[in-house]
């Protein structure tokens, strides 16, 4: 069984998981998918992901009033890395050019 790490946060980057987390919940008899939403566009997000009747298996609601970018990648990086950390996954799948993407990358490249 492949333990597969699901990580998105944006509008875009759920448009473009979305068909890969559909197909590998159908999948689930050599896939284990873990969907985790980091919610940094909470709102735009929160619209494809009922769209496409995903749920998230984790969700960190990162965003918070008048944050600034370092904060927020600090604790997406912390967060992530906390999350790869109890799911142990085998791969994490993250695509994008955003700080869920950065937070995600670099937290799966860093060893534990």
């Amino acid at each position: 069984m492949i333990r597969l790490l699901i990580i998105f946060g944006t509008r875009p980057e759920a448009i473009k998981m979305a068909p890969v987390v559909l197909e590998a919940r159908k999948r689930r008899h050599t896939i284990q998918p873990i969907v985790c939403l980091t919610g940094q566009h909470r709102e735009m997000l929160d619209q494809v992901v009922r769209y496409f009747q995903i749920e998230a298996d984790i969700d960190l609601h990162l965003m918070q009033p008048n944050q600034t970018l370092a904060s927020l990648t600090s604790r997406c990086l912390a967060e992530v890395d906390r999350v790869i950390a109890e799911t142990a996954p085998d791969f994490v799948l993250a695509q994008g050019d955003t700080t869920t993407v950065l937070s995600a990358s670099l937290a799966s490249f860093c060893p534990a």
